[in-house]
């Protein structure tokens, strides 16, 4: 049987991502600085540009990498900073709150729990023991538990330190020559597939764009609205909590599930003690049952829209099937890949429907 052109591409595309896949799962743990490299610079490469065009030939592209990349980095450690005020307030609540708190979950959840048939009982001296003991360590214990742990993993300080060095020296080179990397790319495509390539490449960079741009915009919202909606239930750490969530969704549903659980936590510490914990559990499921369907049924259908075409159930499945066969690259690769893989299927189905094997 004589295969169709698009069938030809269908199978040229599918025999170049095979050989793609073998690559990242050979060489995943080598790869994993250029790859998340490789992710960002596509990301910030159109930023990079317009600087270029703002500054008319004035401003150097490498003084446009530099700022970008700069701001990049700062956003991610501000991202990342805001850790250390919910640790920093919680610690000390703990230690104080635990008791009340252990008491009040045991007195609600007992009754409850009997409903079902269900006779549990917290052992909540054992508990605040357990944890008392660690929170009242020193922190001499604690730093030498730290640089234990370090020369036990050497190995793996060292990956996470070369990485965090790496990455950005990589980003900057791909900055600096993304246009000329993508030309080279593109020379290596045989000449007459490369008009059909040049327009399968142009609408999965559409589909691309369209979803890193409008996953942005949904990420701030969403960080302005648990923000507000924290601070309206007095909430002392509703900030860095709300701004956290909002913008950890990047990392679909894990973001969420964090944010959720720093939530209910901080909730459970303030509030138990003095006003019970029904005040967490109206906290949460307003705001965080709220939130999402705001996302759900208004932000992502209207700011990302349809084009992208990722059912819910798929992004979960792409991720832990990515990161199941190529670890934290395979999370990294696994929605940018997903919606490549989905230009083409739609390709390859309109290719079918217009052929003749269909049409009878």
């Amino acid at each position: 049987m004589q295969l169709t052109p698009p069938q030809k591409s269908f199978v040229a595309w599918s025999l170049i991502a095979a050989l793609l896949g073998f690559a990242l799962w050979r060489l995943a743990p080598v790869l994993t600085p250029f790859v998340v490299a490789s992710v960002l610079a596509y990301a910030l490469t159109p930023i990079v540009n317009w600087l270029d065009n703002v500054g008319r030939g004035h401003i150097p592209r490498v003084l446009a990498v530099i700022v970008v990349e700069l701001l990049f980095i700062f956003a991610m450690l501000g991202l990342l900073f805001l850790m250390i005020p919910i640790l920093a307030k919680e610690l000390p609540l703990m230690r104080e709150q635990l008791p009340a708190v252990m008491d009040s979950v045991n007195t609600a959840a007992k009754p409850w729990l009997a409903q079902w048939g269900i006779h549990l009982s917290l052992d909540g001296d054992s508990i605040k023991a357990f944890v008392m003991k660690y929170l009242n360590a020193n922190v001499e214990d604690a730093l030498g538990s730290v640089l234990a742990s370090l020369k036990m993993g050497g190995s793996v300080a060292f990956t996470l330190i070369g990485n965090a060095i790496l990455i950005p020296v990589a980003l900057f080179y791909l900055l600096m020559d993304w246009d000329r990397f993508i030309g080279q790319l593109r020379a290596l495509i045989p000449p007459r597939m490369q008009t059909g390539s040049d327009r399968f490449l142009g609408e999965a960079d559409a589909v691309l764009g369209q979803y890193l741009r409008g996953q942005l915009l949904v990420m701030l919202l969403l960080a302005v609205f648990y923000s507000v909606g924290l601070a309206l239930f007095g909430l002392d750490l509703a900030m860095p909590i709300g701004i956290f969530t909002g913008l950890a969704m990047f990392v679909p549903y894990v973001g969420f599930g964090i944010g959720l659980v720093l939530a209910i936590f901080a909730g459970l510490l303030q509030f138990t003690a003095t006003v019970g914990i029904g005040q967490t559990v109206v906290m949460v499921a307003v705001v965080y049952g709220g939130g999402q369907l705001l996302e759900g049924f208004f932000l992502t259908p209207r700011l990302v829209g349809e084009r992208i075409g990722l059912h819910p159930l798929a992004v979960i499945f792409a991720l832990l099937a990515f990161g199941q066969l190529f670890g934290f690259v395979g999370v990294l690769v696994a929605l940018p890949l997903s919606a490549v893989l989905l230009v083409a299927i739609r390709r390859v189905r309109s290719g079918y429907l217009a052929s003749h094997l269909y049409k009878g």
